[in-house]
């Protein structure tokens, strides 16, 4: 089953059949709204899909409230097996320009208010992060936008900022010198979280304004990102549509590294682990906890 994250707009697929939305519940509490499910007929057969509403219907919920543990909490156990986040951003060098997509490869996450493991207090976990995404579905996800002709490139680093707030310029600026090439406010813990619970995931980012520090644009503004959200819907749309077909045949999938990554990282020794986090952490680890 594939997992979509984004705007309540990705979910108006021309031949999604079968869809009802479920409510699950978590260790971590509820995620942002109810969970779609659906599927979906491909050139390559069916594909199986989870939509969550990141901010909730109607963007009730700002970067910095989201529940990033239960959204990822609720998709594995639903029995999401590869997760495709799709999420607006600035664009911080003047060749990624409003509309172009960008298929991430790397973060940094300068978020400070949110939780940001499923792990610790009697259950302690360390995760490899050095390469956050999964190639695999970055491969797939690029080659759906080159085929269906939108700007896009492969590769960038994602810089995550707590939010609410846009950047101020001498901000803006600094990332530009960390050789960052896009920034957003809520990709981070969720790239963390999902290789906690052993998902594929990978990030398409959408830019939609090019921060504050071109000299020669005016300053980002909601009106401003709108517009070009509005514009750049349609291509998100398109790129599911195209992208879970491949995605969902790929028999290199089972076998995915992302899938195994709790292999070597529980640290606390089975007789000092804490039975009732143990069995909290069944939720989004089965398979090493089971």
């Amino acid at each position: 089953m594939i997992g979509i994250i984004g705007g309540s707009g990705l979910y108006d697929l021309p031949g999604l059949a079968d869809t009802r939305w479920v409510a699950v519940d978590t260790p971590w509490g509820a995620p942002s709204d109810e969970i779609l499910l659906g599927r979906l007929a491909t050139p390559q057969g069916e594909a199986q899909l989870a939509f969550l509403p990141r901010h909730g219907r109607g963007h009730r919920l700002a970067p910095s409230e989201l529940n990033y543990r239960a959204n990822i909490a609720a998709l594995k156990h639903l029995g999401v097996t590869d997760v495709l986040s799709l999420s607006a951003v600035g664009g911080l060098r003047a060749d990624l320009p409003p509309g172009h997509f960008v298929v991430v490869d790397q973060f940094i996450d300068r978020s400070f208010a949110r939780e940001k493991s499923f792990f610790g207090q009697g259950l302690v976990a360390h995760v490899s992060m050095a390469h956050p995404v999964c190639g695999r579905l970055g491969a797939h996800l690029h080659a759906a936008l080159l085929a269906q002709g939108v700007p896009a490139t492969r590769g960038g680093t994602y810089l995550v900022m707590e939010g609410p707030q846009f950047s101020t310029l001498a901000e803006s600026r600094l990332y530009r010198s960390w050789n960052c090439d896009v920034i957003g406010m809520t990709n981070m813990p969720e790239a963390k979280l999902a290789r906690e619970a052993e998902l594929c995931y990978a990030t398409v980012a959408m830019v939609t304004d090019f921060d504050c520090w071109h000299p020669q644009h005016e300053h980002v503004t909601v009106e401003a990102v709108l517009r070009v959200l509005m514009s750049n819907a349609e291509n998100a749309r398109a790129l599911v549509a195209r992208s879970v077909g491949s995605i969902a045949a790929d028999g290199q999938g089972p076998g995915c590294a992302c899938r195994r990554a709790l292999d070597h990282a529980l640290i606390t020794a089975p007789a000092a682990r804490d039975p009732a986090q143990v069995e909290r952490l069944k939720f989004i680890a089965p398979r090493v906890l089971a």
